[in-house]
């Protein structure tokens, strides 16, 4: 089988790395495009793969909508020349759509974006299908196929993922260090118009909490200003699972990295206001696996009030070391709960459309994947 895979953000290297590896061990020949969008090309090195760049990430609705035409066009080109039999992407892929489609081949979306309106509305009417996790709070009609996963459990699940403590040492740490993570997110995609940053002003409480017991890292996707400079330490990106998983508490902007910290077994606390009319909103965007790593597992808290953050902030650290352990054992739960996420997308296209027509009509599959807290096979 040939399969076309489009990369529309770092997170999806790591949602299909682990896949087009096995389907490459498999026989399968697989295609891989890309946007150019943060770190993309520095990973898809990083991991050996071959690509191709078909577009930009940009920062306004207009100069998307303009781009959006042109990488179009380029995998298009690239689809008449390769002649996939299936085409794949990530959260709100709407170009594998489109473009199956136009050379009436089936389109895969692997989503769990509930609140990516606009590439919803551009994309459901032509793709095949639209695997999402469990906990996915939209009903995206008959499309739909529901597993029981989280994407970030495609790499960090332990069959896939083992820290290296490597980059502690390259970092002048060591495994005695009580290492705090923040991360600032540009919010520059599309489902990110209303989204608010952390307010500057508390930023300073923050990080006088944190240094007084440990040691601070800071990951940023903006400009930090001059007084947060000499936190952010330089570390290769593919390295940033190992950081994360030695450290000791996540503090973030955006869904991404607080859904990875959760499930690597680090208190996760994650912030995230929604700007409406101007005004500052206290109604969270309503995502089913933050949700539910909240609600279930109790692996992440979300906070769209800063002085609400802070305080959970100060609880955990009146026991760093006893609240890692805590977590671990959360994660252990979660882990006994979920199946391999990699494992179902291989099963799934290696046998689409007929694993698709098997989870729509089979009550038994439907309550293995969907479910079950076994291991599927």
């Amino acid at each position: 089988m040939k399969i076309l895979f489009n990369i529309g953000h770092p997170a999806h290297i790591h949602l299909f790395k682990n896949l087009i590896w096995d389907l490459e061990r498999h026989g399968h020949h697989c295609n891989i495009t890309t946007i150019a969008k943060d770190v993309c090309l520095y990973l898809l090195e990083a991991y050996g793969f071959k690509y191709e760049v078909i577009g930009q990430s940009m920062p306004t609705l207009a100069s998307k909508a303009i781009e959006l035409v042109r990488i179009e066009a380029r995998l298009y080109r690239i689809a008449r020349s390769f002649r996939p039999d299936l085409l794949v992407g990530g959260s709100g892929n709407v170009y594998v759509a489109h473009v199956g489609k136009l050379i009436r081949k089936p389109s895969i979306v692997f989503d769990d974006t509930e609140h990516s309106k606009i590439e919803h509305f551009l994309m459901d009417p032509f793709v095949s299908a639209i695997c999402t996790p469990s906990c996915y709070r939209g009903d995206l009609g008959p499309k739909q196929i529901r597993y029981n996963s989280y994407h970030s459990l495609a790499s960090l699940h332990p069959n896939y993922f083992t820290p290296n403590p490597a980059v502690l040492t390259e970092l002048g740490f060591d495994m005695s260090d009580n290492i705090f993570l923040i991360r600032f997110a540009a919010f520059d995609a599309s489902h990110d118009t209303k989204s608010g940053h952390f307010d500057k002003r508390y930023i300073p409480d923050l990080i006088n909490k944190l240094e007084d017991k440990g040691k601070i890292v800071i990951s940023s996707e903006v400009k930090l200003g001059s007084d947060l400079q000499k936190y952010q330490y330089k570390f290769s990106p593919e390295k940033y699972h190992d950081l994360l998983y030695f450290s000791k508490m996540y503090i973030g902007e955006g869904s991404t990295s607080a859904i990875e910290a959760a499930i690597l077994g680090v208190p996760s606390l994650h912030f995230e206001s929604l700007n409406i009319g101007g005004q500052k909103s206290t109604i969270l965007p309503y995502i089913g696996v933050l949700d539910e790593l909240q609600t279930k597992y109790k692996l992440l808290y979300s906070f769209c009030d800063e002085r609400d953050l802070l305080s959970k902030v100060d609880e955990i650290l009146k026991d760093v070391d006893g609240a890692k352990m805590i977590w671990s054992q959360r994660r252990d739960t979660l882990l006994n709960d979920k199946i391999d996420a990699t494992v179902f997308m291989v099963w799934f296209i290696e046998n689409y459309p007929i694993s698709f027509n098997q989870l729509k009509n089979n009550p038994a599959l439907r309550e293995k994947y969907q479910f079950s807290s076994r291991e599927v096979v």
